[in-house]
């Protein structure tokens, strides 16, 4: 069979984009079980067919949390013995099970229209492990090509690819062993203060997805140290770094387009900054991020609590105007501008700003210039 033999398979109606998101909306705890157990590895979990039935989570020692689940679904659960493990061993058991070797003897398919038959082919397990690294599944090629006799073109952060069948299997294990060696005992519990100034570096240079990896993993922990006696006794130091940190990986989040987790972020880093100069920096941010997601309304009150708790004017007071102005608070807005311009603040944004709201305010405003004081 030569080039011209080859066949195309649209995957279209096989593809899972998507598939766990679903899911989720359907499960109360979705969210808790992916901070605890790790969202990834939930995820195997649901592909390997293991359901967890419940979740004792140990606060001071996260990967030691016991995990209760049962494998198998629907009339097979009650004749399942349930199995308990700790969290890190239920993890390396999911991976494991992924990892098993698969009998990928299927015959080849048709018909784009023969969806079992592509299905068996391309294997299940990868169908919906492809999502979760982010690629989505386009076509089948089959047909030798340079000695390989099945190729699948994919989608990746917008690039298309060409890989063989077999390659794209094995770059999915790997994937899903290094996520193993990432969030192994003790990777998910330990937060490394010194990534914090890595982490700096990379924000000044916009490096956004460079912050996430450096700083990505300490929300869930950090939610659960903060409520240990541990987590309550550390120094102000110690809490205004872990602070700063949270706010640089909350700005990396907003700028990546993860609005919701960013939001979640930047709570996390206030509960551990308390007040001063790193809360007034965080309800900055939070706001910041609010008023990016067209949600000026709730942007308002972190706005005011960053400038309550010294935040400086010339940064704070630009963002709660606009605001104001989006929610058509025409005089709060001019106050916010006034004491922005007072504190040196400057920028073609701010003179469009004041124009907007003196034309909105009009002949009241003229006439309360013509009255104030020199």
């Amino acid at each position: 069979m030569d080039d011209t033999a080859r066949r195309q398979f649209d995957l279209d109606a096989l593809r899972t984009d998507g598939w766990f998101e679903r899911i989720g909306e359907g499960i109360g705890s979705f969210r808790a079980l992916c901070d605890i157990v790790g969202e990834r590895f939930f995820a195997f979990s649901i592909i390997v067919g293991a359901r967890i039935t419940s979740l004792t989570v140990d606060r001071r020692s996260p990967d030691q949390s016991i995990v209760d689940f049962v494998v198998g679904t629907g009339e097979q659960d009650d004749a399942v013995e349930p199995q308990r493990m700790p969290l890190a061993d239920f993890r390396r058991w999911v991976v494991g099970a992924l990892l098993v070797d698969d009998d990928m003897s299927a015959p080849d398919p048709v018909r784009d229209t023969d969806i079992e038959c592509l299905q068996l082919f391309l294997g299940v397990k990868y169908l919906l492990l492809a999502p979760i690294f982010g690629y989505s599944l386009r076509s089948l090629v089959l047909g030798p090509s340079e000695g390989v006799r099945a190729e699948l073109v994919t989608i990746r952060d917008a690039t298309i690819e060409t890989v063989p069948l077999d390659q794209f299997r094995v770059r999915l294990r790997a994937l899903v062993q290094d996520e193993l060696e990432r969030g192994g005992p003790g990777s998910r519990g330990t937060i490394d203060l010194s990534r914090i100034g890595e982490a700096d570096a990379a924000a000044r240079g916009e490096d956004w997805v460079r912050v996430v990896q450096l700083l990505g993993s300490w929300p869930a922990p950090l939610a659960i140290f903060l409520r240990t006696p541990e987590g309550q006794m550390l120094t102000p130091d110690a809490r205004a770094l872990i602070a700063k940190g949270l706010g640089l990986l909350g700005t990396a989040c907003v700028r990546i387009g993860e609005s919701d987790q960013a939001e979640e972020v930047f709570r996390i880093g206030i509960q551990y900054a308390h007040d001063g100069v790193e809360a007034a920096d965080l309800f900055r941010r939070l706001g910041d991020a609010l008023l990016s997601g067209d949600r000026p309304g709730e942007a308002i009150a972190p706005l005011r609590r960053a400038a309550a708790y010294g935040g400086p004017p010339g940064e704070v007071m630009p963002a709660l105007a606009r605001a104001f102005i989006k929610r058509s608070r025409w005089v709060a807005a001019y106050g916010c501008l006034r004491e922005a311009l007072a504190a040196g603040a400057t920028g073609s944004e701010l003179v469009e700003d004041l124009q907007k709201v003196e034309a909105a305010l009009g002949e009241p405003l003229a006439a309360w210039k013509t009255l104030k004081p020199t």
